[in-house]
Protein backbone atom coordinates (compact mmCIF):
# COMPACT_ATOMS: atom_id res chain seq x y z
CA UNK A 1 0.00 0.00 0.00
CA UNK A 2 1.58 3.42 -1.31
CA UNK A 3 2.18 5.91 1.86
CA UNK A 4 0.29 9.48 1.45
CA UNK A 5 1.69 12.49 3.98
CA UNK A 6 -1.30 15.01 4.64
CA UNK A 7 -0.17 18.49 5.82
CA UNK A 8 -2.50 21.00 6.82
CA UNK A 9 -2.40 23.00 10.09
CA UNK A 10 -6.29 22.48 10.23
CA UNK A 11 -7.13 19.66 12.24
CA UNK A 12 -10.89 19.15 10.62
CA UNK A 13 -8.76 19.07 7.06
CA UNK A 14 -6.69 16.37 8.19
CA UNK A 15 -9.36 14.48 9.36
CA UNK A 16 -11.46 15.01 6.38
CA UNK A 17 -8.08 13.92 4.61
CA UNK A 18 -7.71 10.77 6.48
CA UNK A 19 -11.69 9.69 5.97
CA UNK A 20 -11.37 10.08 2.09
CA UNK A 21 -7.60 8.77 1.79
CA UNK A 22 -7.13 5.98 4.73
CA UNK A 23 -9.17 3.04 2.77
CA UNK A 24 -6.94 3.19 -0.42
CA UNK A 25 -3.57 4.41 1.08
CA UNK A 26 -1.54 4.41 4.07
CA UNK A 27 -2.06 7.41 5.58
CA UNK A 28 0.16 10.02 8.00
CA UNK A 29 -1.95 13.57 8.67
CA UNK A 30 0.91 16.17 10.22
CA UNK A 31 -0.07 19.72 11.46
CA UNK A 32 3.00 21.28 10.41
CA UNK A 33 5.87 21.66 8.24
CA UNK A 34 8.23 20.69 10.84
CA UNK A 35 6.30 17.53 11.82
CA UNK A 36 6.75 16.35 8.11
CA UNK A 37 10.33 17.04 7.87
CA UNK A 38 10.75 15.13 11.16
CA UNK A 39 9.04 11.79 9.85
CA UNK A 40 10.75 11.87 6.56
CA UNK A 41 13.85 10.82 8.59
CA UNK A 42 12.20 7.47 9.14
CA UNK A 43 9.60 7.59 6.20
CA UNK A 44 9.48 8.36 2.34
CA UNK A 45 5.83 9.31 1.52
CA UNK A 46 5.07 8.27 -2.52
CA UNK A 47 3.32 11.59 -2.27
CA UNK A 48 2.57 14.71 -0.23
CA UNK A 49 -0.55 16.77 0.47
CA UNK A 50 0.93 20.23 1.17
CA UNK A 51 -1.10 23.10 2.58
CA UNK A 52 0.03 26.24 1.66
CA UNK A 53 -1.22 28.85 4.31
CA UNK A 54 0.54 27.26 7.61
CA UNK A 55 2.42 28.75 10.59
CA UNK A 56 6.34 28.04 10.81
CA UNK A 57 6.93 27.01 7.66
CA UNK A 58 4.44 27.64 4.53
CA UNK A 59 3.79 25.32 2.12
CA UNK A 60 6.09 26.85 -0.44
CA UNK A 61 8.92 26.92 1.87
CA UNK A 62 8.42 23.15 2.31
CA UNK A 63 8.21 22.59 -1.65
CA UNK A 64 11.30 24.53 -1.54
CA UNK A 65 13.23 22.51 1.17
CA UNK A 66 11.96 19.19 -0.02
CA UNK A 67 13.43 20.11 -3.55
CA UNK A 68 16.28 21.29 -2.43
CA UNK A 69 17.16 18.16 -0.66
CA UNK A 70 18.15 15.23 -2.76
CA UNK A 71 16.58 12.30 -0.70
CA UNK A 72 13.47 14.42 -1.30
CA UNK A 73 13.34 15.86 -4.44
CA UNK A 74 11.58 13.39 -6.01
CA UNK A 75 8.55 12.84 -3.78
CA UNK A 76 5.37 14.64 -5.83
CA UNK A 77 4.11 17.19 -4.01
CA UNK A 78 0.51 18.25 -4.19
CA UNK A 79 -1.05 21.54 -3.07
CA UNK A 80 -4.44 20.97 -1.06
CA UNK A 81 -5.26 24.56 -0.50
CA UNK A 82 -8.08 27.08 -0.94
CA UNK A 83 -5.49 29.68 -2.11
CA UNK A 84 -5.30 28.89 -5.90
CA UNK A 85 -5.50 32.30 -8.18
CA UNK A 86 -3.13 32.03 -11.21
CA UNK A 87 -0.24 33.87 -9.72
CA UNK A 88 -0.29 31.13 -6.75
CA UNK A 89 -1.17 28.58 -9.14
CA UNK A 90 2.04 29.45 -11.98
CA UNK A 91 4.73 29.87 -8.74
CA UNK A 92 3.78 26.21 -7.68
CA UNK A 93 4.16 24.70 -11.02
CA UNK A 94 7.43 26.71 -11.65
CA UNK A 95 8.59 25.24 -8.08
CA UNK A 96 7.72 21.96 -8.93
CA UNK A 97 4.14 20.90 -7.39
CA UNK A 98 2.13 18.57 -9.55
CA UNK A 99 -1.20 19.51 -8.95
CA UNK A 100 -3.37 22.20 -7.21
CA UNK A 101 -6.81 20.66 -5.10
CA UNK A 102 -9.10 23.06 -4.40
CA UNK A 103 -10.50 23.27 -0.79
CA UNK A 104 -13.19 21.94 -0.25
CA UNK A 105 -12.03 19.17 -1.60
CA UNK A 106 -14.39 16.51 -3.46
CA UNK A 107 -13.32 13.24 -2.24
CA UNK A 108 -13.75 11.43 -5.94
CA UNK A 109 -11.61 13.96 -7.32
CA UNK A 110 -9.29 13.93 -4.77
CA UNK A 111 -8.92 9.98 -4.97
CA UNK A 112 -8.88 10.34 -9.03
CA UNK A 113 -6.19 12.97 -8.87
CA UNK A 114 -3.66 11.37 -6.51
CA UNK A 115 -4.18 7.61 -8.50
CA UNK A 116 -3.33 9.29 -11.92
CA UNK A 117 -0.48 11.00 -10.46
CA UNK A 118 0.84 7.66 -8.53
CA UNK A 119 0.40 5.96 -11.77
CA UNK A 120 2.41 8.34 -13.61
CA UNK A 121 5.04 8.01 -11.28
CA UNK A 122 5.08 4.11 -11.58
CA UNK A 123 5.41 4.67 -15.16
CA UNK A 124 8.75 6.98 -14.73
CA UNK A 125 10.00 4.93 -12.72
CA UNK A 126 10.01 1.47 -14.88
CA UNK A 127 11.22 3.42 -17.50
CA UNK A 128 13.60 5.50 -15.79
CA UNK A 129 15.13 1.54 -14.38
CA UNK A 130 14.54 0.49 -17.70
CA UNK A 131 16.67 2.89 -18.88
CA UNK A 132 19.61 2.57 -16.32
CA UNK A 133 19.44 -0.94 -17.30
CA UNK A 134 19.81 -0.23 -20.92
CA UNK A 135 22.85 2.72 -20.18
CA UNK A 136 24.58 -0.34 -17.77
CA UNK A 137 24.25 -2.66 -20.68
CA UNK A 138 25.94 -0.30 -23.08
CA UNK A 139 28.72 0.93 -20.67
CA UNK A 140 29.48 -2.75 -20.39
CA UNK A 141 29.82 -3.28 -24.38
CA UNK A 142 31.56 -0.10 -23.88
CA UNK A 143 33.97 -0.59 -22.05
CA UNK A 144 34.41 -4.35 -23.89
CA UNK A 145 35.06 -2.87 -27.26
CA UNK A 146 37.57 -0.84 -25.42
CA UNK A 147 39.50 -3.13 -24.28
CA UNK A 148 39.33 -5.00 -27.16
CA UNK A 149 40.88 -2.20 -29.33
CA UNK A 150 43.40 -1.30 -26.61
CA UNK A 151 44.14 -5.01 -25.91
CA UNK A 152 44.96 -4.95 -29.79
CA UNK A 153 47.62 -2.49 -29.09
CA UNK A 154 49.28 -3.67 -26.21
CA UNK A 155 49.44 -6.96 -27.71
CA UNK A 156 51.26 -5.90 -30.84
CA UNK A 157 53.72 -3.69 -28.65
CA UNK A 158 55.97 -6.07 -26.96
CA UNK A 159 57.87 -3.24 -24.79
CA UNK A 160 55.23 -2.02 -23.10
CA UNK A 161 53.89 -4.34 -20.72
CA UNK A 162 50.40 -3.21 -18.99
CA UNK A 163 51.41 -0.04 -19.63
CA UNK A 164 47.61 0.80 -20.73
CA UNK A 165 46.13 -0.40 -17.37
CA UNK A 166 48.81 1.85 -15.70
CA UNK A 167 48.31 5.02 -17.29
CA UNK A 168 44.34 4.23 -16.60
CA UNK A 169 44.76 4.01 -13.37
CA UNK A 170 47.23 6.90 -12.87
CA UNK A 171 44.27 9.36 -14.68
CA UNK A 172 42.17 8.13 -12.12
CA UNK A 173 44.16 9.37 -9.09
CA UNK A 174 45.38 12.25 -10.50
CA UNK A 175 41.82 13.51 -11.52
CA UNK A 176 40.23 12.23 -7.84
CA UNK A 177 43.77 14.63 -7.05
CA UNK A 178 42.48 17.96 -8.69
CA UNK A 179 39.10 17.00 -7.94
CA UNK A 180 40.38 17.61 -4.01
CA UNK A 181 41.77 20.18 -5.03
CA UNK A 182 39.77 22.39 -7.18
CA UNK A 183 41.99 22.60 -10.01
CA UNK A 184 40.82 23.21 -13.84
CA UNK A 185 38.03 22.16 -11.69
CA UNK A 186 35.39 23.99 -14.26
CA UNK A 187 36.50 21.57 -16.88
CA UNK A 188 36.20 18.32 -14.60
CA UNK A 189 33.25 18.77 -12.55
CA UNK A 190 30.94 17.50 -15.26
CA UNK A 191 33.39 14.67 -16.02
CA UNK A 192 32.23 10.86 -15.54
CA UNK A 193 35.79 9.80 -14.14
CA UNK A 194 35.24 6.58 -14.58
CA UNK A 195 34.48 7.33 -18.62
CA UNK A 196 37.30 9.82 -19.58
CA UNK A 197 39.72 7.29 -17.58
CA UNK A 198 38.26 4.12 -20.07
CA UNK A 199 38.95 6.29 -22.92
CA UNK A 200 41.97 6.97 -22.12
CA UNK A 201 42.82 3.33 -22.27
CA UNK A 202 42.34 4.21 -26.40
CA UNK A 203 45.52 6.67 -26.26
CA UNK A 204 47.93 4.61 -28.20
CA UNK A 205 45.11 3.31 -30.57
CA UNK A 206 47.33 5.00 -33.32
CA UNK A 207 50.04 2.62 -33.00
CA UNK A 208 48.00 -0.39 -34.61
CA UNK A 209 49.19 1.22 -38.24
CA UNK A 210 53.20 1.42 -36.60
CA UNK A 211 55.06 -1.57 -38.51
CA UNK A 212 56.10 -4.57 -35.88
CA UNK A 213 60.19 -3.52 -37.16
CA UNK A 214 59.69 0.00 -35.54
CA UNK A 215 57.03 -1.31 -32.45
CA UNK A 216 59.06 -3.73 -31.37
CA UNK A 217 62.50 -2.91 -31.71
CA UNK A 218 65.00 -3.60 -29.48
CA UNK A 219 67.53 -0.86 -29.99
CA UNK A 220 67.01 2.78 -29.94
CA UNK A 221 65.15 4.29 -33.14
CA UNK A 222 66.76 6.11 -35.86
CA UNK A 223 65.58 9.54 -37.24
CA UNK A 224 62.74 7.98 -39.81
CA UNK A 225 61.80 5.43 -38.08
CA UNK A 226 61.13 7.82 -35.16
CA UNK A 227 59.57 10.40 -36.99
CA UNK A 228 57.22 7.10 -38.27
CA UNK A 229 56.57 6.59 -34.86
CA UNK A 230 55.38 9.69 -33.78
CA UNK A 231 52.73 9.50 -36.43
CA UNK A 232 50.47 7.24 -34.01
CA UNK A 233 49.22 10.35 -32.45
CA UNK A 234 47.38 11.58 -35.53
CA UNK A 235 46.82 8.45 -37.10
CA UNK A 236 45.25 7.87 -33.78
CA UNK A 237 43.23 10.65 -33.80
CA UNK A 238 41.80 9.60 -37.89
CA UNK A 239 40.67 5.73 -36.61
CA UNK A 240 38.88 7.44 -33.69
CA UNK A 241 37.43 10.01 -36.34
CA UNK A 242 36.30 6.83 -38.26
CA UNK A 243 34.59 5.21 -35.49
CA UNK A 244 32.81 8.46 -34.39
CA UNK A 245 31.32 8.62 -37.88
CA UNK A 246 30.48 5.28 -37.60
CA UNK A 247 28.67 4.90 -34.32
CA UNK A 248 27.58 8.51 -33.63
CA UNK A 249 29.39 8.21 -29.47
CA UNK A 250 29.97 12.39 -29.09
CA UNK A 251 31.08 11.75 -25.63
CA UNK A 252 33.17 8.77 -25.03
CA UNK A 253 34.50 9.13 -28.21
CA UNK A 254 35.75 12.43 -28.17
CA UNK A 255 37.32 11.68 -24.66
CA UNK A 256 39.42 9.12 -26.16
CA UNK A 257 40.25 11.08 -29.71
CA UNK A 258 41.85 14.20 -27.09
CA UNK A 259 43.75 11.43 -25.00
CA UNK A 260 45.27 9.70 -28.65
CA UNK A 261 46.18 12.95 -30.08
CA UNK A 262 47.01 15.53 -27.74
CA UNK A 263 49.66 13.44 -25.00
CA UNK A 264 52.62 13.95 -27.06
CA UNK A 265 52.09 17.63 -27.03
CA UNK A 266 54.18 19.73 -24.46
CA UNK A 267 53.24 23.14 -22.49
CA UNK A 268 56.21 24.79 -24.21
CA UNK A 269 55.17 23.97 -27.51
CA UNK A 270 57.54 21.57 -28.12
CA UNK A 271 55.79 18.54 -28.42
CA UNK A 272 53.83 16.52 -31.75
CA UNK A 273 51.70 16.46 -33.67
CA UNK A 274 50.82 20.29 -33.55
CA UNK A 275 52.85 21.60 -31.10
CA UNK A 276 50.34 23.22 -29.36
CA UNK A 277 51.35 25.41 -26.11
CA UNK A 278 50.09 26.05 -22.41
CA UNK A 279 46.05 25.60 -22.13
CA UNK A 280 45.51 25.27 -26.03
CA UNK A 281 46.65 21.71 -24.98
CA UNK A 282 43.56 19.85 -24.24
CA UNK A 283 43.39 18.85 -20.63
CA UNK A 284 42.92 15.20 -21.33
CA UNK A 285 45.86 15.46 -23.32
CA UNK A 286 47.99 16.95 -20.38
CA UNK A 287 46.90 14.95 -17.73
CA UNK A 288 48.06 11.62 -20.03
CA UNK A 289 51.28 13.48 -20.84
CA UNK A 290 52.89 12.82 -17.50
CA UNK A 291 51.04 9.60 -16.88
CA UNK A 292 52.56 8.57 -19.54
CA UNK A 293 56.20 9.81 -19.20
CA UNK A 294 56.19 8.26 -15.60
CA UNK A 295 55.05 4.70 -16.42
CA UNK A 296 57.30 5.04 -19.10
CA UNK A 297 60.23 6.21 -16.93
CA UNK A 298 59.31 3.96 -14.26
CA UNK A 299 58.98 0.63 -16.27
CA UNK A 300 61.71 -1.11 -18.02
CA UNK A 301 62.62 -1.79 -21.90
CA UNK A 302 65.10 -3.51 -23.82
CA UNK A 303 66.72 -0.03 -24.63
CA UNK A 304 66.81 0.81 -21.10
CA UNK A 305 66.53 0.17 -17.35
CA UNK A 306 63.84 1.61 -15.40
CA UNK A 307 64.32 4.39 -13.51
CA UNK A 308 63.87 4.46 -9.88
CA UNK A 309 60.24 5.60 -8.48
CA UNK A 310 61.82 9.07 -7.23
CA UNK A 311 64.37 9.58 -10.30
CA UNK A 312 61.17 9.62 -12.02
CA UNK A 313 59.88 12.06 -9.64
CA UNK A 314 62.43 14.35 -10.23
CA UNK A 315 62.66 14.15 -13.86
CA UNK A 316 58.73 15.09 -13.68
CA UNK A 317 59.12 17.76 -10.90
CA UNK A 318 61.80 20.15 -12.61
CA UNK A 319 59.67 19.52 -16.28
CA UNK A 320 56.62 21.50 -14.75
CA UNK A 321 56.29 24.32 -16.93
CA UNK A 322 58.17 22.73 -20.20
CA UNK A 323 57.04 19.34 -20.58
CA UNK A 324 53.88 19.24 -17.97
CA UNK A 325 51.26 21.75 -17.19
CA UNK A 326 52.44 23.31 -14.07
CA UNK A 327 49.41 22.87 -12.19
CA UNK A 328 48.98 19.27 -13.30
CA UNK A 329 53.04 18.59 -11.72
CA UNK A 330 51.59 20.14 -8.48
CA UNK A 331 48.93 17.43 -8.59
CA UNK A 332 51.58 14.90 -9.76
CA UNK A 333 53.55 15.98 -6.63
CA UNK A 334 50.59 15.46 -4.52
CA UNK A 335 49.93 11.80 -5.07
CA UNK A 336 53.55 10.37 -6.48
CA UNK A 337 53.04 7.66 -3.44
CA UNK A 338 49.72 6.57 -4.97
CA UNK A 339 51.26 6.20 -8.35
CA UNK A 340 54.53 4.30 -6.67
CA UNK A 341 51.83 1.94 -5.26
CA UNK A 342 50.21 1.22 -8.76
CA UNK A 343 54.07 0.06 -10.01
CA UNK A 344 54.68 -1.75 -7.07
CA UNK A 345 51.25 -3.81 -7.02
CA UNK A 346 52.31 -4.50 -11.34
CA UNK A 347 55.61 -6.00 -10.58
CA UNK A 348 55.76 -7.30 -7.40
Amino acid sequence: MKTIFAVDDNHVNLLAAEEALSAHYNVFTLSSGSLMFELLNDVIPDLILLDILMPEISGFEALQRLKADKRYSGIPVMFLTSKNDAATEALGFEMGVVDFIPKPFSTPVLLNRIKTQLEIEDVIQERTSMLHHRTERLIRLQDSMTSVLANMVENRDKLTGKHIERTTKYIKILLNTMLDSSVYSNEINEWDFELVASSARLHDIGKVVITDLILNKPGSLTTDEYTEMKTHASEGEKIIDCIIAESGDGSFLNNAKLFAGSHHERWDGTGYPRKLKGVNIPLQGRIMAIADVYDALVSERSYKKAFPHDEAVRIIRESGGTHFDPELTKMFLMCKDEFVKVVQNEFV
